[in-house]
């Protein structure tokens, strides 16, 4: 791709993240990118010109990129104190709370004498894991918290309530095309497959036909943009509009509520012992976040017992830091290219990444009404792209047919970058043989 192109394109993307999140950024004007020098990051083949403004603009761009997150997290905490705030790393958590794993009824004993809350304790049989959620004492800091918990019971595990993030950008009324993706050579089989995210508009257009169960929020639904454009990609199907496991049986767990502090990882964990109770073998997570002990307990469970969760891999550029859950061992992280086949200038990057898939210059179903459908990009909805195709290949978790179906779908990748396997593309596209654009009529 010529680089003005990228470069518009990025500062494109740049712009309307900023807009997303309230924030006034007019440096990113084209041609007055902010000049930072960031260091040498590998990329699909371009020819970059060799005048050095040209060089900083892009840098500066990228830059905008890996700082988009964080960003976004400055924004939710000032905007929610009282319910968030953020780790001595940055990341964003709920305020004064610590999740603790598997704790014993002495050391619970020992914080509550310490003048800590017990807020709530969920056991997850089908994992074997017992979360304990405990809130601070008053006036002390969800960091100040976890260090007086690992002081009063050395050998326990106890990490931060962490907040995850979605992946990828929804934007309504934009552009008329719709992914279209042929029924695989498994649609007369019943395919179950899970999706971890915000909650999905069953009502649309695309899930009307699909049998979905849905987790979380007591009694309430609260759709989500989101969450519905994640759906539709992954199992809905219209006329006009077929995702990659079309009308599968939807697992559908809400973890954000529409709460400012949605998206905590004891949801997350709770949710993901909802797809395991229910024997979900494919699961899909287009959320980020940073590493969780308790997050990373849960899934190397669920990979012991043969599940196959799918993640994006995250937006925040390619110089970035592995985000989680996609670079837990055992998870299939996945990048998103456009429709020419080129990696998103904001995809994250690494030795974690497995495959590639489509997660740009398509649409998806949204809210609003019940047949809306918006523009996408990013990370998010590359990821069940795969789930989709990989959750007509599993019908029960097992490992080994776990490891057979990956291997499948992997052999089948065409391979883009550099010649075999990558840290930009992992083992290939997937999905682009099947994934069109169509007009809506």
């Amino acid at each position: 791709m010529p680089l003005p192109e990228m470069y518009r394109d990025a500062s494109r993307f740049v712009r309307l993240l900023a807009c997303s999140l309230g924030l006034g950024l007019p440096g990113l004007a084209v041609g007055q990118l902010p000049q930072v020098q960031v260091p040498p990051i590998q990329g699909p083949p371009v020819q970059i010109p060799a005048g050095p403004d040209v060089r900083r603009a892009l840098n500066g761009t990228v830059e905008q990129l890996a700082g988009a997150r964080a960003l976004r997290v400055e924004q939710l905490v000032r905007s929610h104190r009282a319910e968030l705030d953020r780790d001595p790393r940055g990341e964003l958590v709920v305020r004064a709370q610590v999740v603790g794993i598997d704790v014993s009824e002495a050391a619970l004993a020992r914080a509550q004498q310490a003048n800590f809350l017990v807020l709530r304790t969920e056991a997850l049989p089908d994992l074997g894991v017992k979360i304990t959620v405990l809130q601070t004492p008053p006036g002390m800091s969800a960091s100040r918290g976890l260090k007086k918990l690992r002081k009063l019971d050395p050998e326990g595990a106890y990490d931060f309530n962490h907040v995850y993030l979605d992946s990828g950008g929804v934007t309504p009324g934009a552009g008329p095309q719709t992914a279209t993706v042929e029924t695989p050579a498994t649609a007369g089989v019943a395919v179950r497959v899970g999706l971890i995210d915000g909650g999905v508009d069953t009502s649309h257009v695309t899930l009307r036909d699909n049998t979905v169960h849905v987790f979380g929020c007591g009694n309430a639904r609260v759709p989500s943009a989101h969450g519905t454009a994640v759906a539709s990609l992954l199992a809905g199907s219209s006329a006009n509009f077929r995702g990659a496991a079309p009308r599968a049986e939807l697992f559908a767990a809400d973890v954000y509520c529409g709460l400012p502090a949605g998206g905590a990882v004891d949801r997350l964990a709770a949710a993901l012992g909802w797809m395991a109770r229910e024997r979900v073998a494919v699961i899909n997570v287009s959320l980020v976040g940073p590493r969780n002990a308790l997050l990373e307990r849960v899934v190397a469970s669920l990979v012991n017992r043969g599940y196959l969760i799918v993640a994006a891999v995250g937006n925040d550029g390619p110089a970035a830091a592995p985000l989680f859950p996609a670079a837990y061992s055992g998870v299939i992280g996945v990048t998103a290219v456009d429709a020419r086949h080129h990696v998103l200038i904001e995809a994250c990057r690494g030795k974690h990444l497995d495959l590639a898939a489509p997660g740009a210059d398509m649409s998806a179903a949204t809210i609003g009404n019940a047949d809306s459908f918006a523009a996408v990009r990013g990370t998010s909805f590359a990821a069940p792209i795969v789930a989709g195709l990989l959750a007509g290949e599993l019908a029960q978790p097992d490992a080994g047919a776990r490891e057979r179906a990956v291997a499948r779908l992997t052999g089948s990748a065409e391979d883009l970058g550099p010649r075999g396997r990558d840290d930009i593309y992992g083992a290939g596209l997937v999905g682009a043989d099947r994934l069109k654009l169509a007009t809506r009529q």
